[in-house]
């Protein structure tokens, strides 16, 4: 098998309760999907780790994790607001989260496995002393972190989250060895608030942040425009040699944080690309997780298991139906087809931009930001 994913029971227990966006459901609903298609049977299905906190503290602080523990309210670290509420066994179950993330990266570094995919992982928000945005612990860069002690010297982290990935650039931003790209709704609008081109890195590692920031309304072939406008001429640059992705579904047009447009089609188009880029600069090291997305049903599951089958090497076709038995626990408005109907296409920036289009602006932004930084010429 071409593919990996780490994933046990535990890791379906990230839970804020019923009243919060981040619902364990999306978990669950993606892998019966998942599995009810077959696409789990394409893929070797391991286990996490047991946690281990040394792994955690090569990201995130002692005395924070230590009041993460706790598992009592405490503001100064963030644990117990309206976004990161206390749940049970916070630290078990998070740091689970974490070393299935590690676990994805260290296989496919050690080379058991070509790609390797932790579906509930994806916590981009994490800050070293603080929980932020639905996240305790930032896996994605425990993960990073891991590859650094471990020989990695370039790794390419690309995070298609409707919100910037903060956490993760906050983390590397002044190490030159880990390029982070971002493609999320304009910080002028969207938490965190971040995410602008001018953030390109720090004084010793200029040009390792990217940032795509999109206004409002953008949808699939906008979208596709900016992103191949973009990340394959920054990772070819970049030379990295694994490539770890983060897939927050919620740029959907029917998430309810976020304004973005795409459909899973187009979702499904973007998890292509990237592991496209994983083979032509990574020699198939890809390492991919989750993230966010609150369209619990209708959304997440498709966008999700078809990036496990992609994982796995074999893409599920969009018109595909789910399977009824899927579709019969959450009632009469489940979708019944793993597309939402559209064609994908989008018209590439090289051939030509419009200056008045808050898209090509967004582009042109970036590109003149970070692309001299990287040796490439920003073709204006």
């Amino acid at each position: 098998m071409s593919g990996r994913l780490v994933h046990s029971e535990e890791l379906t227990r990230y839970d804020f309760g019923v009243d919060h966006a981040m619902g364990p459901g999306r978990v669950r609903h993606t892998i019966d999907l998942a599995r009810q298609l077959g696409v789990l049977d394409l893929l070797e299905v391991v286990p996490p780790p047991a946690v281990d906190d040394d792994v955690i503290l090569a990201v995130h602080d002692r005395d924070y994790v230590d009041a993460v523990k706790a598992n009592v309210e405490n503001l100064a670290y963030g644990l117990g607001t309206t976004d990161n509420p206390i749940f049970p066994r916070m630290h078990e179950v998070s740091g689970t989260i974490a070393m299935a993330t590690t676990e994805a990266a260290r296989g496919v570094w050690q080379g058991e496995v070509r790609r390797a995919c932790n579906i509930s992982g994806g916590l981009h928000h994490a800050m070293p002393r603080a929980t932020s945005g639905f996240c305790v612990y930032n896996d994605v860069a425990v993960a990073i972190s891991w590859l650094l002690a471990n020989g990695a010297e370039r790794i390419a982290y690309v995070d298609v989250d409707v919100h910037h990935g903060d956490g993760v650039q906050q983390i590397f931003y002044h190490d030159p060895r880990v390029l982070t790209v971002s493609l999320h709704e304009t910080p002028a609008v969207l938490f965190p608030g971040t995410g602008y081109p001018s953030e390109t890195g720090g004084p010793d590692a200029i040009g390792s942040a990217v940032n795509v920031a999109l206004p409002a309304g953008t949808g699939d072939s906008g979208w596709l425009r900016a992103f191949h406008a973009v990340v394959p001429q920054v990772l070819e640059a970049f030379a990295p040699q694994i490539l770890v992705t983060q897939h927050g579904c919620d740029s959907h047009q029917h998430d309810p944080l976020a304004d973005l447009e795409l459909t899973v089609d187009g979702q499904r188009a973007s998890y292509l690309a990237l592991a496209d880029l994983a083979d032509r600069f990574c020699e198939g090291r890809w390492v991919s997780t989750g993230g966010g997305g609150y369209a619990i049903t209708n959304v997440v599951p498709r966008a999700w298991t078809h990036l496990l089958a992609i994982v796995a090497g074999q893409p599920l076709a969009p018109e595909t139906e789910t399977p009824p038995a899927w579709r019969e626990p959450l009632g009469p408005y489940a979708p019944v087809a793993m597309t939402d109907g559209v064609e994908i296409d989008y018209t590439d920036f090289d051939l030509g931009f419009s200056p008045t289009s808050r898209l090509d602006q967004a582009i042109l932004a970036t590109r003149r930001a970070v692309f001299p930084e990287l040796g490439l010429d920003p073709g204006l």
